[in-house]
């Protein structure tokens, strides 16, 4: 029997000098999230990797795949430690990560917590990425089922049928089970999916927006179980993954990747004035979503009252701290102002710190240059009062 080493500085020493092997090479914690403390403190001594904080709590809740220890305070033995310097974050990858579809979201630190579970557990619990045949709930280029969708009226959540087909390049949703005609079509093309739990007031929340009209509609949507939706999520990004596939030829998988969803640059609540700038400041909640600035009388609102567009410097788009020394009306202290060829859109925070957030957003796509398709999208935007 190996002699277990009761949380010596001998056993902290041994596994630390092999995580100091490993950082040189991945500078990251097992799950390719960085890890929150610089060295992480914990270890899979099961599979043989080193894990961050916020890993190990998922883990746990997988034991029968991984088993957990911290590294300072736990007792190793010296199997255990020997298994830790056999293995690795590295081998690791090497084989729980071979068969990663392209499409497929790898999720960081600032990803909710589903998503972090859910790469986890198909990582190493479902072995997804092992085994092709099992990715098909996402890659099949069809999906349909019934999810938790709000009305956008009354709020309530009800269940609806919903189908992804990428031959059509669209995703559908139905008001009735026998309904041959669906309730909205939303084409991949113009689609964005983002989870937002905390907003939606469920765990597994994800909010997807897509144009109409040149305006953009949400719909927010959920299902009990944390593999569908992220599943769902998945054959999104894969829908959209095939059509810039076609659309852009000669583009790379790597161009491609960060194109297929985005999460928003900035949410929140801010004053405006309308474009008189003489009525007073209303308070609404707004999003930031690439070069669209929206804003919504409440966070879970399926239209926009108003949009924005913010284009680049070169255009002759600005972004100021303040207000014109004449405005009255808002309430709150911290000015924004966006200068635009067409007009001015004053807002108001109520926070120095909100103020520097929305103004480094802003500034983040004023100081962008303008891609040419998006000299299109201004070309067709309507700024709204």
């Amino acid at each position: 029997k190996s002699r277990p080493v009761f949380s010596s500085m001998c056993c902290v020493n041994n596994v630390r000098r092999k995580w100091k092997e490993f950082e040189k090479s991945l500078g990251y914690a097992e799950e390719g999230l960085p890890s929150l403390g610089g060295d992480p403190d914990w270890a899979s001594y099961t599979l043989g990797v080193f894990i961050c904080l916020s890993c190990s709590g998922i883990h746990r809740n997988i034991p029968q795949v991984s088993k957990v220890k911290s590294i300072r305070l736990d007792a190793w033995d010296e199997a255990q430690v020997e298994f830790m310097a056999c293995h690795g974050n590295d081998a690791s990858r090497a084989k729980f990560e071979s068969k990663v579809p392209s499409f497929y979201y790898r999720p960081t630190l600032s990803d909710c917590q589903l998503l972090r579970e859910q790469w986890i557990r198909a990582k190493y619990e479902r072995q997804e990425f092992i085994y092709p045949e099992k990715q098909e709930p996402y890659s099949a280029g069809y999906r349909e089922g019934f999810l938790w969708k709000r009305g956008r009226d009354n709020g309530q959540f009800l269940s609806r049928k919903f189908v992804l087909t990428e031959r059509e390049g669209a995703l559908k949703y139905f008001n009735r089970n026998d309904a041959k005609e669906p309730k909205a079509v939303m084409k991949i093309e113009h689609l964005n999916a983002t989870f937002q739990p905390a907003k939606i007031g469920h765990p597994h929340g994800l909010q997807v927006t897509y144009l109409k009209d040149n305006s953009t509609r949400n719909i927010f949507i959920y299902h009990e179980d944390g593999k569908e939706i992220v599943d769902w999520f998945n054959a999104l990004r894969a829908a959209r993954f095939h059509y810039l596939q076609v659309a852009f030829p000669g583009a790379s998988d790597a161009d491609l990747v960060p194109k297929l969803s985005r999460n928003y640059l900035k949410e929140g609540y801010m004053e405006k004035t309308g474009p008189k700038q003489t009525e007073g400041f209303r308070k609404r909640w707004f999003t930031m979503d690439d070069r669209r600035l929206m804003y919504f009388k409440d966070p879970l609102d399926a239209f926009a009252r108003g949009e924005v567009f913010i284009g680049s410097k070169e255009s002759g788009y600005t972004v100021l701290r303040g207000l014109p020394p004449s405005t009255q009306g808002h309430h709150w202290p911290h000015g924004i102002t966006i200068v635009t060829p067409d007009r001015k859109f004053l807002f108001a925070c109520e926070t120095e710190s909100d103020q520097r957030e929305w103004v480094a957003a802003f500034q983040k796509a004023v100081d962008r240059p303008m891609l040419p398709q998006e000299y299109a999208v201004e070309a067709h935007f309507k700024h709204k009062p």
